[in-house]
């Protein structure tokens, strides 16, 4: 409940810090007309979520097993990809986020589309959505309790519209960046469980060689699936279910926040070790390249998520793009 909690707070805030300056740009624009559109297309975003989430919970009943476990593997591996996406987009080009928003909220309105305004604001959420609901799914999917895992989403995201309306209004001083930082290096040890998880499937659906296919090595005295070292690299690499039973309280913790499960092959340790290595190397290395970058920038604010309020010189308005929030997003 407490993982989910955090992926909805994180995912949910920014979501909201977008819609954030998308309102407040056409409120400063003077076009608050045309806030409806901007609704319409968070609405369908929001609509399309539920939906795919509503698709892949009910619809894979009438399949055999094995598509089942096809099926949950490989959108698991679409997750960790569009998390992973994410995680680095956000450090990448969060500097940039509120300029690159306005330019296209002011080129729709230029042209008079009303279309252009609700795609603006579908793609905003929905990306953030899809993300979100696949992540869920497959967390879901890994360690089940279902509806402590919703209300801990449910939670998360109603946190974050909150968050995200009172740093909006400029009543809450958030620092952005830290907040981002460490729930991005939370997603980051949460993708890599995803990830194990989905090597299971697979593994168990037969599209990869593990201890549920004839590729699986045998334990000589017991001729069961060997375990350890001698199993190598497609059985079980340990086995602890008797110190932590499955479906216990414990394994459901350490499984819902570093993606440990009491018995795990050695293709799931392989990935979850290389996963770790990888991404979690970059995105340190994107973290502690960001101060040295944010210092040069000029005006930047400390407390405004929407960059039109509280300049750091205290001398007006601060230009576009110097705020909070680009810096606490990248």
């Amino acid at each position: 409940m407490f993982a989910t909690f955090l992926i909805g707070l994180r995912e949910g805030l920014e979501a909201a810090l977008v819609v954030g300056i998308l309102v407040a740009y056409l409120s400063r624009a003077g076009r608050r007309d045309a806030l409806p559109r901007l609704w319409a297309g968070v609405a369908l975003a929001v609509i399309l979520s539920l939906g795919i989430g509503a698709i892949l919970t009910f619809g894979a009943y009438s399949l055999t097993f094995e598509a089942q476990e096809l099926i949950g593997g490989l959108l698991s591996l679409v997750a960790v990809a569009m998390v992973t996406w994410m995680i680095f987009w956000m450090q990448r080009t969060a500097r940039t986020l509120k300029n690159d928003l306005e330019s296209g909220v002011q080129r729709a309105l230029v042209a008079g589309s009303v279309w252009a305004l609700i795609a603006i604001g579908f793609v905003s959420v929905a990306r953030e959505g899809i993300e979100t609901t696949l992540l869920l799914w497959s967390m879901v999917q890994s360690f089940g309790n279902a509806p402590d895992a919703l209300l801990g989403a449910l939670l998360g995201l109603a946190c974050a519209v909150v968050l995200g309306w009172a740093v909006a209004r400029g009543m809450l001083r958030l620092n952005l960046r830290v907040f981002f930082t460490w729930t991005g290096a939370f997603l980051v040890i949460v993708a890599a469980g995803v990830l194990a998880y989905a090597i299971h499937d697979l593994q168990e659906a037969g599209a990869l060689p593990g201890p549920f296919t004839a590729a699986a090595p045998l334990d000589a005295a017991t001729g069961a699936v060997a375990t350890g070292w001698a199993a190598l690299p497609f059985g079980w690499a340990f086995d602890v279910s008797v110190a932590v039973p499955p479906g216990s309280p414990l394994a459901a913790i350490l499984q819902a926040t570093i993606g440990f499960m009491p018995r795990m092959t050695w293709l799931q340790v392989i990935a979850w070790v290389v996963y770790i290595a990888v991404v979690g190397l970059f995105f340190v290395r994107g973290a502690m390249g960001r101060p040295a970058r944010a210092t040069s920038a000029p005006a930047a604010s400390t407390t405004s998520a929407l960059g039109n309020e509280v300049p750091a010189n205290g001398a007006g308005v601060p230009a576009a793009g110097a705020s909070t929030t680009q810096q606490g997003a990248a």
